[in-house]
């Protein structure tokens, strides 16, 4: 991981094939480093080619392919002769998910790639075409209006809230299984039905469902319904559907808002019928992989995989033989094998692609000889190719970012350090590139959730595009946050602005007295809580903070509560009722706590220039929450910047708000930390 070797191995032929069928998907050399900085454009422009997927017998590959002022389309490619069609595009939309539904048929969605959510025109739809291009379905609605592509069934269409399930099914028909949402007077979703639809004909069949609001469904390694996840109140239950003659029966009971240390994360089905689940046994602070009995609804104590250190985050790779490893992240996302053909094939590939890290997907279908390899390092976006097991042939297909220079990026690195309490703080430190590695302008870049994990090591184009301007970048996995033990997320409780706070401030003075940042200079930044932690890193450490930056972030816990008759939020019931009180605070109980880490109660003691950035469709940090911590923030701070993109919702969709977001950041960050400050 210390340096950065392209290579594109295999035949001219599929080069030139690829070339020809994937607009910009030629294969790229990275060209000497210049003094002339990266635009802005070219980290968060579309990739020319995304989301590749071999068909189950691996002779084929779709993806989703575009180019500068051209809509997202579906590309197959025939991997034995080399060629390739466009077999789905349109003039109005752009290609969203896919999938394969046989060797011979694919399911896929829309999206509209160049409209923001506040002019978001029609729902993703479904659709289902063969790779050749012929008997093209429109399955689910888009418009609410009647057709608008394709060739419709006979039968009445699908509602628009009809979706893909995101998983594989038995790919060896025409049928797949859909999802169906049920929605309230206020249109949230309050449970979800599974649907077998036939792709030829549009022809349904309800999967009868088990008591409850059914929130999510499991198939099994046949492709079968075979779990179904309820949640009521506060509670989760894992229904099982027995094989011999369908009824379901409760196999496992949770709380859905506690800590989570009684939680059963279903992963996936072996093929004898038993489900590998994320749970947490034997004492462990971490999650591992075990294999819970469902006869008996009894776990193996004995873990299958323990990542040492991590809550286990991941999925299973499998054909339809066997379960062959698992996919993860740990530090970075990589693969694991459980089967030895497979290990000696990520170490062929590893010896081929040594300065990347190379996620290995395999076919439904054992006896292919082909695999698609995903490969990545902290400078280089990532590229797609093909590896063939018996010839050990590797042949490029694409680079993800091709305007990318992994020769301008900058270098990034796990690490971890201790807060004033002795908690150790996980974090990602990106420098920019050069020679010069102590005295830096730094930027915090707080992550979002709070409850989730940030980001693992890899490019990434919040942190590069940063590093890119000169600025170290550290980004703490503060408490609360996931992915590292309950010791660790249990210890964020009602710590907003507290605790929280201060292992980001810890983070500041670590990276300081190590000489990595010049301790003047630093800015704290981020979104939705990452945007909260910006204004209470202002207020709680006036003399450790230059600026902020804040987009869309939360600026009172009340409002997140109740936004008032005039703002919606799509934050569950069943979170506010159950969840916030024991991981934010009581309205009530804490009344006095929420006061004082309200960024919007503590405005007045902000003096430091701030950048605040809000959308105005968010429905997640409705816009009153920038609106109302503006007004109050400039009766007493005249260094108070303010955009409000009206199209966007709680993340920026359109490339132009990119743009235009991250001018202003570099311009602010300039002004006030960077070249262009006092010193």
């Amino acid at each position: 991981m210390t340096s950065f070797l392209p290579r594109a191995l295999g035949s001219v032929a599929f080069a030139a094939a690829l070339a020809c069928t994937l607009p910009g998907a030629q294969a790229q050399v990275p060209a000497p480093a210049t003094a002339t900085l990266p635009s802005i454009a070219s980290f968060f422009s579309s990739s020319p080619i995304s989301n590749a997927k071999l068909s189950p017998d691996a002779r084929y590959l779709a993806a989703r392919s575009g180019a500068p002022g051209r809509r997202d389309a579906l590309v197959v490619v025939d991997l034995q002769t080399n060629s390739g069609k466009v077999v789905a595009s349109y003039n109005d939309a752009d290609i969203g998910d896919f999938q394969w539904i046989s060797s011979e048929r694919l399911l896929f969605n829309t999206r509209e790639k160049g409209v923001g959510v506040g002019n978001t025109r029609y729902a993703p739809g479904l659709y289902a075409v063969n790779r050749d291009g012929e008997r093209f379905v429109e399955l689910a609605d888009r418009t609410g209006h009647g057709a608008t592509h394709g060739t419709r069934s006979t039968r009445k269409i699908l509602p628009w809230h009809t979706f893909m399930l995101d998983q594989e099914g038995a790919q060896d028909s025409e049928y797949v299984y859909v999802t169906s949402a049920n929605l309230d007077t206020a249109g949230e979703v309050r449970s979800v039905d599974l649907l077998r639809l036939n792709t030829l004909t549009g022809a349904t069949q309800p999967v009868p469902r088990p008591a409850g609001n059914v929130r999510g469904w499991e198939l099994d390694h046949k492709g079968e319904p075979r779990l179904a996840m309820t949640l009521e109140r506060d509670t989760i239950t894992l229904h099982y559907r027995e094989p011999s003659n369908n009824a379901w029966r409760v196999l496992a009971s949770f709380p859905a808002f506690d800590d989570g240390s009684k939680a059963l994360e279903p992963i996936g089905f072996a093929p004898d019928g038993n489900l590998f689940v994320r749970a947490r046994s034997g004492g462990r602070d971490t999650t591992s992989v075990h294999l819970l009995d469902t006869a008996t609804g009894k776990i193996n104590p004995e873990p299958v995989l323990v990542t040492a250190g991590y809550d286990f985050d991941g999925s299973l790779v499998s054909n339809r033989d066997k379960v062959l490893g698992v996919r993860f992240r740990t530090d970075a996302v990589s693969n694991e094998w459980f089967d030895p053909g497979m290990q000696q094939v990520q170490a062929s590939l590893d010896k081929l692609l040594p300065a990347t890290i190379n996620v290995v997907s395999v076919p439904a279908q054992p006896e292919s000889p082909w695999v698609l390899v995903w490969s990545y390092s902290d400078a280089m976006p990532g590229t797609y190719s093909l590896y063939n097991t018996q010839t050990k042939l590797l042949n490029k297909i694409a680079d993800v970012r091709p305007k990318i220079n992994p020769a301008q990026m900058g270098r990034q690195q796990f690490v971890r350090y201790k807060a004033r309490d002795g908690l150790e703080i996980p974090a990602l430190l990106t420098l920019p590139p050069g020679t010069k590695r102590t005295g830096l302008p730094m930027v915090v870049l707080v992550h979002g959730g709070p409850w989730v994990r940030g980001a693992s090591w890899g490019w990434n184009p919040y942190s590069q595009f940063l590093a890119s301007r000169g600025y170290v970048v550290l980004e703490p996995e503060f408490r609360g946050s996931l992915g590292f033990g309950i010791k660790h997320f249990k210890a964020g409780f009602k710590q907003w602005g507290l605790a929280m706070q201060n292992d980001i401030a810890d983070g500041v003075r670590w990276a300081a007295g190590k000489g990595i940042a010049d301790a003047n200079r630093v800015c704290i930044a981020g979104a939705s809580y990452g945007g909260y932690a910006t204004l209470m890193g202002l207020v709680n450490d006036p003399d450790l903070y230059k600026c902020g930056v804040n987009w869309v972030g939360v600026t009172d816990i009340n409002l997140l509560y109740n936004n008032g008759w005039n703002f919606s939020s799509d934050m569950s019931d069943e979170f506010r009722a159950y969840g916030m009180p024991e991981r934010v605070g009581d309205r009530v109980k804490d009344a006095a706590q929420l006061k004082a880490t309200s960024p919007i109660q503590q405005a007045s003691r902000i003096t430091q220039p701030v950048l605040l950035a809000y959308g105005g469709v968010d429905q997640r940090v409705p816009i009153n929450h920038g609106t109302q911590f503006r007004d109050a923030v400039m009766k007493t701070n005249k260094h108070v910047e303010w955009v409000e993109y009206p199209e966007e919702g709680h993340s920026w969709s359109l490339a132009k708000t990119h743009v235009d977001f991250w001018g202003r950041v570099e311009r602010f960050l300039d002004k006030h930390i960077g070249a262009g400050a006092a010193q």
